[in-house]
């Protein structure tokens, strides 16, 4: 049987993952998922790519609220701001909401440079890419799509390949199913987990991040090395599926996962 065997949700943009054991959908996404993201003084987003840090930089939520924790720094609660500014997500500007000068401060002490945090508003439409969805299909801070999925055989079959084994929280998906052959997602279209049906829209291309350890922000050329052995095509390289959601609801672990396409 096929199951969902982890869900992870990351609430600020390219820091620590929170596993969860349930979790609800929301538009963006999972909930919470990618609602803050930090900014440079220009308003565009930092990420692990240029800022590795910012996997040492830990999410805590309580009913809503987000409290942030990093080695060296004592926690900070991150206030709910009004002031609106502009936040750049690749080729997207969105409107976003300040989380205050304090947080900020805290972030740049950390990351030894400029940072601000924001958080994207409710109301506000980022729409998801035309070419992989419909109008009305949206994501918050998210690189491109509000759900990213892969299969533990997939993982399993690239450790065999690894001098040293990786754990799946260097790929950050939302969702990991267990139960399969790997790779087996790269043929799926339409599965369904509970009363959540879902469209498999465009294979995963790889940046950097994988070659990032979470646990010490220390770069190193795997596994993107060996992946780009076997799983490169159009001069990317491509690991887990990104999805779209039709409908809402509650995902818990252990739900059955039916492939319908």
């Amino acid at each position: 049987m096929i199951e969902l065997s982890q869900l992870n949700i990351y609430p600020v943009k390219s820091c620590a993952q929170i596993s969860l054991n349930s979790a609800r959908t929301s538009p963006f996404g999972l909930q919470y998922d990618r609602r803050w993201m930090l900014i440079d003084k220009n308003g565009v987003m930092l990420t692990q790519r240029k800022h590795p840090r910012m996997c040492l930089i830990q999410c805590e939520l309580q009913q809503g609220k987000l409290t942030l924790n990093a080695p060296g720094m004592a926690s900070i609660e991150v206030t709910a701001g009004t002031e609106q500014l502009s936040a750049t997500v690749w080729e997207d500007t969105c409107q976003a909401f300040d989380c205050g000068s304090a947080t900020a401060d805290w972030l740049s002490t950390f990351l030894h440079t400029p940072a601000r945090l924001v958080h994207f508003p409710e109301n506000e439409i980022r729409q998801v890419d035309l070419n992989y969805a419909s109008p009305g299909d949206i994501t918050a801070f998210s690189d491109g799509f509000p759900y990213l999925l892969i299969s533990q055989g997939s993982l399993d079959d690239l450790n065999t390949r690894l001098n040293t084994t990786v754990s799946m929280q260097r790929f950050r998906p939302n969702l990991v199913v267990s139960g399969t052959d790997a790779y087996a997602e790269d043929q799926w279209k339409q599965i369904r987990i509970g009363e959540i049906e879902f469209s498999l829209v465009k294979p995963c291309s790889r940046c950097v991040i994988p070659s990032i350890d979470p646990l010490t922000a220390e770069k190193s050329a795997e596994p993107v090395k060996t992946l780009a052995s076997y799983r490169r095509r159009d001069n990317k390289v491509f690991f887990g599926q990104n999805l779209l959601a039709h409908g809402s609801g509650r995902l818990e672990l252990g739900m059955p996962v039916e492939i319908i396409a």
